[in-house]
Formats: C-alpha cells, sequence, structure tokens
C-alpha cells in the first residue's frame, strides 16, 4: 500500500506519492488538480499520463512556448516545465531532477539500502540513524498524523501487501486479514529524535510509509534549486503534486482541479505565484469489483478500507511537503473535519473538497480566490454521482 489517508501498493507499481492513513487508502490522486497548470493556451503534452493540461483564457494570441522536461523519478514521472528560460536553464533543471533522485535513495520504502527500509527493518529492535532529508519527512509526517489525529499516519505501511489495483489482479483483503494489521498502525509509536537522528518503530511488524509525503518534499527541494540557479518562472508536476513559481505569460501559473467523475473536464482553478498544490482522489488507481463497488487506494486506517467521506481535495500550501499529507488527511477525514482541522492547525492551508455528496466545500480564502468553470447546482458538482 502506499499511503493514508493513506495509500496502498497497487501491487507491482508501487506509487510513492500514496500513503495510508488511519483511516485511508491514501491515494495521491493526480492532482485533480495537476491538470491545467497554467500551461497555457496552445501548449501540448507528449502524451504522457497525467500531464499537466492548457488552461487559460480564450485569447486571440498563443502564449510562447515553455521550456519542458520530463525525468520517470519516485515511481513516476516528474516534469518541470519553465517561462522565460535564462540561458543555463538546461543545467538547473538537470539539477533538480538530480536531487530528487537522490532523495529517492533515501526515502523510498521500496528500496532496501534506503533509511526509510532500515527504519522500518529494525521496527521493535532498535532505532536507527538516519539522514537530514529522512529525519525532515518524518517530523512533518509525524506533524500531519497529530494535526489529523490519525486521518493521516506516517505509519499506514503495515498494510502493504493486502490490496491489489492492478486491473488484470485486483485483490481486496478480507476484515480477518486487514484487523491483525490495524493494531500495527500508530503515528504514537514513532520515536524521533532530532538531537541524535534517530527513528525507533516501538512495535515489532510496524512500517511508515513516505509515499504520501516524499513527493511534496521533494518538489520543495527541486524548487529551491531552480531558484537558486536563477530560474524564476516554472511549474514542476509530479505524481499528484504540482509546485509553481513566478509567471506564466506575465499572469499567475494556473492549477486546475479536475471534476472527481469527469476526466475532460476542469471544474475550476486556482492561480498563484509561489504556492504548492496537491490532489487526493477516489478516481486514481480505482477498480470496481463485481457488485459495482469502488475500490480505491486511499485507505482510512481505522478501518483499513477505502476512505468513503469525500470524493476529492486539493491542498493549497506554501510547502509541498504539507500539501502532500494534509491532502491525504483531509480525504479521510472528509469536508467538515477536515475544514475544522484546518481553522485549528497553525500552518496555514487552503483547501477546495468535494463532498461525497457532490458538494464543494472551501476554506474562506480558497472561496475568494477560485474560478470556476462550471455552474454549481445547490453548492454541488453538475453530472457527478457518488
Amino acid at each position: 500500500m502506499c499511503e493514508s489517508a493513506s495509500r496502498v501498493d497497487g501491487g507491482g507499481v508501487h506509487d510513492d506519492s500514496c500513503a495510508v492513513s488511519k483511516g485511508s487508502l491514501g491515494a495521491c490522486a493526480t492532482l485533480a488538480l495537476l491538470a491545467m497548470l497554467a500551461l497555457a493556451l496552445g501548449c501540448q503534452s507528449n502524451g504522457e499520463a497525467a500531464d499537466p493540461v492548457a488552461f487559460a483564457e480564450p485569447s486571440k494570441q498563443v502564449s510562447p512556448p515553455l521550456l519542458s522536461r520530463t525525468r520517470p523519478l519516485m515511481s513516476t514521472v516528474f516534469r518541470i516545465q519553465v517561462d522565460s528560460p535564462p540561458t543555463n536553464a538546461e543545467n538547473v533543471i538537470r539539477q533538480a531532477f538530480e536531487e530528487i533522485e537522490h532523495l529517492e535513495t533515501a526515502l523510498s520504502e521500496w528500496r532496501e539500502e534506503s533509511d526509510i527500509s532500515k527504519v522500518n527493518a529494525l521496527a521493535g529492535k532498535k532505532s536507527v540513524k538516519v539522514g537530514d532529508d529522512t529525519l525532515r519527512v518524518i517530523d512533518a509526517g509525524v506533524d500531519v498524523s497529530m494535526w489529523s489525529r490519525g486521518a493521516f499516519d506516517l505509519s499506514w505501511a503495515a498494510l502493504w501487501g493486502l490490496y491489489d489495483f492492478r486491473p488484470d489482479s485486483i485483490k481486496i483483503p478480507t476484515p480477518e486479514e486487514i484487523k491483525p494489521r490495524l493494531r500495527l498502525i500508530d503515528y504514537k509509536n514513532i520515536r524521533l529524535s532530532k538531537k541524535y537522528k534517530t527513528v525507533f518503530l516501538k512495535k515489532r511488524g510496524m512500517a511508515i510509509g513516505t509515499g504520501g509525503i516524499a513527493k511534496g518534499y521533494a518538489l520543495d527541494h527541486a524548487g529551491a534549486i531552480l531558484r537558486g540557479g536563477g530560474v524564476d518562472n516554472y511549474m514542476i508536476f509530479g505524481g499528484g503534486q504540482v509546485q509553481v513559481h513566478g509567471e506564466r505569460d506575465g499572469r499567475p501559473w494556473r492549477v486546475g482541479i479536475q471534476h472527481p467523475r469527469d476526466p475532460n473536464v476542469y471544474f475550476a482553478a486556482l492561480e498563484s505565484t509561489g504556492a504548492s498544490f496537491s490532489t487526493s482522489g477516489d478516481y486514481e488507481h480505482a477498480v470496481f469489483d463485481g457488485s459495482g463497488n469502488r475500490w480505491h487506494h486511499i485507505i482510512d486506517t481505522s478501518t483499513g478500507r477505502p476512505a468513503d467521506k469525500s470524493l476529492s481535495v486539493t491542498i493549497m500550501t506554501a510547502e509541498g511537503i504539507y500539501a502532500d499529507a494534509l491532502s491525504t488527511a483531509a480525504f479521510v477525514l472528509g469536508p467538515k473535519k477536515a475544514l475544522k482541522m484546518l481553522r485549528r492547525i497553525a500552518y496555514p492551508a487552503e483547501a477546495v473538497i468535494v463532498g461525497a455528496d457532490c458538494k464543494v466545500y472551501m476554506t474562506p480564502k480558497a472561496k475568494k480566490q477560485i474560478r470556476l468553470n462550471v455552474e454549481l447546482v445547490d453548492g454541488r458538482l453538475p453530472n457527478c454521482k457518488p
């Protein structure tokens, strides 16, 4: 499983952008928002799945092309796009990709030599000294676990292997298979020492998974390298996470939010000159059983079953590391509890949430910034079925 909201291992293909929460199979929904990331009218994708799509107001002039580069990393495809690129842009982009690759070696639970794998292997036995990046990601993960009271739980990975969402090999666990794993999920049993730079999992069988937080952290580092190299106008996309900085053709970047039941429609957009976005949705890595029930990878770790209180959640924050985890937590909590959490915590984050009833909920600031592309009916998305 990948993360919780936790996201679960879809079997074979490991999308580290997922995570499981104490109440969710946290599917890292490809940024519903990803889609319209301010690419601009006239720009075309290269056919890759989950590629950002152009989104702009109708105009008589086509926006100039972007410098766009992609690289497969962290079990997904990262894309960096630069507007008005300086002469050294190619070199700086290469350095940004190299940093993401470096982070993958430390943070991937799928690599035996990674810090995370070492921590999991010694769960219940001894603490493990880890690098600064691992320490930062686990610390932030515990933050969001506490803020959400376990709706996002960094120790979701005890559910690994129970689900398989590949269409040709669907696997759904029984309650009897899930129950013993749930006892191993509790972020309060993660012991972290900043002084000694160590991590210890108190119970044997525990495991942490960074799928629902590592990609956002990678975007933060890649963005810092771009800005440090003089690349000020950029968009980075990777596994449901988007970070923007500066402008696209003289205006803020625009990030579209996908309709959770129509992949061809972006029902709204948010604009920014500097922010990170993350979307979690039940339409990503979803399969249907013989009875027509939808199974997706954002798991509610309190039940071990897919979270069912939301259809999609888009979070906008200053840092990708928190956007990533908070979108999973909010998805599992459901609209009302999620908005309550965001009001309660000190960390500023805005949200656009589509509830299980298709109603759209927003934080006050998001409500002021959002640009709706459809007309809501009694506050609900048109053409939306739970």
